[in-house]
């Protein structure tokens, strides 16, 4: 299996790019000392002004990073026989790419915020926030919720708790959730969720198109989301065709419960997952 390598994340590339040219100026700052001993308030003044110059000089000041399309933690293959080869390669070298390609257009020379931070105002926003942003952020979490079949471990205790004192069993639960997701309950496309909601307690939901639980004004449930399948036809439609529910439960097979569970701890400390390194 060939070896897939990640890109460094918005963040560190910032944090990267932010330190060559620190030291850069801060090697050429003695350039610009005048004889006399300045004080230290003066060297500081002087080694930011050359580092703002080396970052201007660099196209680094003022501009807004991109957001990126992640690579996959697996081979597109990884996930079979419950998600088909193809599916991934379309899914996410097409279709998340769209959602990239039209949300960095949006912002094109303006301030771009985290992801996490976009969804909230994304619906009243409309447009590019809401379809684009969402389905950038929706996928990224798709993407890291999944593993391949025996490497995604088990719901944690406390979460596995959780499931049982909501809604029965874990096999309730899924029941649950699969009937959230077919398509007599969410018509055309859209996410099915497990969210911690109001109080720390979970609730099954579900939203249109790349609507999540996180965005202010959404239909169903709000919440933090530490669950969601895409039930969007791209996501099912080569191997499926028609047959959504049998996507959900082959689906099961598939998904990172220790991801999951790492995620339903932060959301019960009121912090949403974040998705793109920032």
């Amino acid at each position: 299996m060939a070896l897939r390598f990640s890109k460094p994340s918005r963040r560190m590339r910032g944090v990267a790019a932010l330190a060559v040219t620190v030291a850069a100026a801060c090697c050429l700052a003695p350039a610009f000392l005048p004889t006399a001993s300045p004080s230290a308030a003066t060297r500081r003044e002087l080694v930011g002004a050359g580092a703002a110059s080396l970052a201007a000089a660099f196209g680094l000041a003022g501009t807004a990073e991109a957001y990126e399309l992640p690579p996959l933690g697996y081979a597109y293959d990884a996930l079979e026989p419950s998600i088909d080869k193809a599916t991934m390669e379309f899914h996410h070298d097409k279709h998340h790419q769209t959602y990239v390609t039209n949300i960095n257009k949006a912002f094109e020379g303006k301030t771009q915020p985290s992801l996490v931070d976009l969804q909230k105002g994304a619906i009243k926003a409309g447009g590019a926030a809401r379809n684009s942003g969402g389905g950038v952020y929706n996928h990224d979490m798709f993407w890291m919720e999944m593993a391949p079949k025996g490497q995604g471990g088990v719901a944690s205790a406390k979460l596995a708790a959780a499931i049982d004192g909501t809604f029965g069993s874990m096999d309730e639960f899924k029941a649950k959730f699969e009937a959230a997701g077919a398509p007599g309950a969410r018509f055309g496309s859209g996410w099915v969720w497990l969210v911690v909601a109001g109080g720390g307690k979970l609730a099954i939901t579900s939203t249109p198109n790349q609507d999540n639980p996180l965005m202010e004004g959404v239909e169903g449930t709000p919440g933090i989301p530490v669950l969601g399948c895409d039930v969007w036809e791209h996501a099912y439609y080569l191997k499926y065709q028609f047959r959504r529910p049998d996507y959900i439960k082959a689906w099961w097979d598939v998904v990172n419960w220790n991801q999951v569970s790492a995620w339903y701890e932060d959301a019960l400390a009121g912090k949403a997952p974040v998705v793109d390194g920032s």
